[in-house]
């Protein structure tokens, strides 16, 4: 996770609530248009990228176990970022998950990103799945409120913002990770 690294506001490190507020969850035209028009939009979302290239990922706590819960039911599954398809693709395969995705559907594929609905969509239309029997998981208020507006269930993941901002995008519930138990006594009710 990017916190304090990125050089956009004249060499100043940004905080972590800054980058929370105006660049988590959301696509990089977004970030640049509405955050930093002083600044020539190709190069602070290029700088960004690099750096968020070299992060180490980590999987969340639970991940792996969630992973087999799906795949022993053999579940279809999509992954709808923001990320542009090159980050995307790094994330996926370096947390080992290339084969698991039926689909990955960027917001740059749709005519308007996360915080709408339309990447969400897409991925019904591509997965032929019903949103009665969907649910979604979303780190960010963007994604949580494309979720929403898609009409599923979404459980919001508190790794990365924080629970105010979250709840505000009216997730169903939130999980700290993936092993939280109030996840698991929901997968068992389904």
């Amino acid at each position: 996770m990017v916190i304090c690294y990125i050089s956009f506001n004249g060499g100043v490190p940004s905080t972590k609530e800054f980058f929370v507020e105006n660049i988590a969850g959301k696509h990089n035209d977004d970030i640049a248009i509405s955050s930093f028009l002083k600044i020539a939009n190709g190069a602070f979302c290029d700088d960004k990228e690099a750096i968020l290239a070299k992060e180490e990922l980590k999987p969340i706590d639970g991940l792996y176990q969630l992973k087999k819960w799906i795949e022993d039911r053999s579940l279809k599954l999509a992954a709808v970022t923001n990320a542009p398809k090159e980050n995307a693709e790094v994330m996926i395969s370096t947390l080992g998950l290339s084969d698991f995705f039926d689909v990955v559907i960027l917001g740059s594929d749709c005519e308007h990103a996360k915080p709408f609905p339309d990447p969400y969509l897409k991925a019904f239309e591509v997965v032929k799945v019903s949103k009665d029997h969907t649910f979604i998981f979303e780190d960010s208020v963007s994604g949580i409120t494309a979720g929403v507006a898609a009409g599923m269930p979404v459980v919001g993941l508190k790794t990365r913002n924080p629970e105010h901002l979250l709840m505000k995008a009216k997730p169903t519930f939130l999980i700290k990770n993936y092993a939280d138990p109030k996840l698991w006594a929901a997968l068992e009710e389904l």
